[in-house]
């Protein structure tokens, strides 16, 4: 398997700045021909000084903000300076160019804008509102993603993505909380994306979605059977539950005070390993597992309360001198 450091980074062309609702109006005002330019950064940048010539840190691939600022400091150029200043800002391959607040580029900029098929844009507020709504989009469009093949349910509001090998019993699980008025995210095929700071989101692939499978009933449409309450379009993946087999001669945590880890997109998931055999009655056991993690977001950590109070009452027992105790008694061995 490629290391994730080799995967391609995702990209979007600048185009898909003019058709996605973004809460604010682009205008294209010049360069056409380059709308196929790749954007690959979330973030934008706003860097007067690469009009003064220093290019430090200017990454082409993001998106450029233009304010009033900047273009105030353009027209306190002479001609030929503001020109040169343009020329250079432009002629690093940037995959588009903001100017904010509803300012009309000054000559200079559309005519260096379409020599270069740099994608010059104006949006009609300033740049914070501009900015932020930039920022909303690219979060979606860029952010790192992969797919898992597993079963995403809304328990409680607690996202839970149950794992394990083919036919261990996901789908009926998933059936089962259904059932219990709970609601259904995605089977068979989860789609994760990061989102910042660290959260990891699922839904359903498009073909999938509303759907499961479940052996001997074949492909069922929640939607149709439970209503609309059943089921959501997408969840944070807050616990990880793995399904295995019960193995009479396999250890599994009895206690509850060590936390284990599941990695999706670099991010430490609370994962809990959870035995499947006969007479057990999984819903049930899926149900406490959502609620014992709103309790520890809570503060409240059930197991370790437990073992806090025995190892205070051991603590508090006072000690017993056995040597002393067997003189009393006249142990003479």
């Amino acid at each position: 398997m490629a290391d994730e450091s080799e995967k391609p980074l995702p990209r979007i062309p600048t185009r898909e700045l003019l058709d996605e609702a973004l809460g604010i109006v682009l205008r294209l005002a010049a360069g056409e021909h380059g709308l196929d330019r790749s954007i690959a950064h979330p973030r934008i940048q706003k860097s007067g000084l690469c009009l003064a010539g220093h290019f430090h840190g200017l990454e082409p691939t993001r998106i450029q903000i233009l304010g009033e600022t900047e273009i105030s400091y353009l027209e306190t150029l002479e001609p030929s300076a503001r020109i040169r200043s343009i020329e250079g800002f432009f002629s690093l391959g940037l995959s588009c160019v903001i100017v904010t607040r509803g300012i009309e580029p000054m000559p200079e900029l559309v005519q260096v804008a379409e020599r270069t098929d740099t994608p010059l844009f104006v949006s009609e507020v300033r740049s914070s509102q501009t900015i932020a709504a930039l920022h909303a989009l690219l979060d979606d469009k860029l952010a790192p993603r992969t797919s898992l093949h597993g079963v995403l349910v809304d328990v409680f509001g607690v996202g839970l993505l149950i794992m394990g090998p083919s036919s261990i019993g996901k789908s009926e699980c998933a059936l089962e909380l259904v059932m219990r008025g709970h609601r259904l995210v995605a089977d068979d095929v989860v789609e994760c994306d990061f989102r910042p700071p660290r959260t990891v989101f699922g839904q359903a692939a498009d073909l999938l979605r509303h759907h499961i499978e479940v052996r001997g009933l074949g492909v069922l449409n929640i939607k149709d059977l439970f209503g609309v309450t059943s089921v959501r379009e997408r969840k944070r993946i807050d616990v990880v539950v793995k399904l295995v087999e019960w193995q009479p001669d396999t250890e599994y945590d009895r206690m509850g005070i060590d936390d284990r880890f599941h990695e999706i997109l670099g991010v430490p998931i609370r994962e809990l390993v959870v035995p499947v055999r006969p007479g057990r009655n999984m819903g049930s056991i899926l149900e406490i597992a959502a609620r014992n993690h709103l309790l520890r977001e809570a503060g409240h950590h059930a197991a370790r309360d437990f073992f806090g109070r025995i190892e205070g009452e051991l603590l508090s027992r006072p000690v017993i001198d056995r040597d002393a105790s067997s003189e009393k008694k006249g142990d003479w061995r």
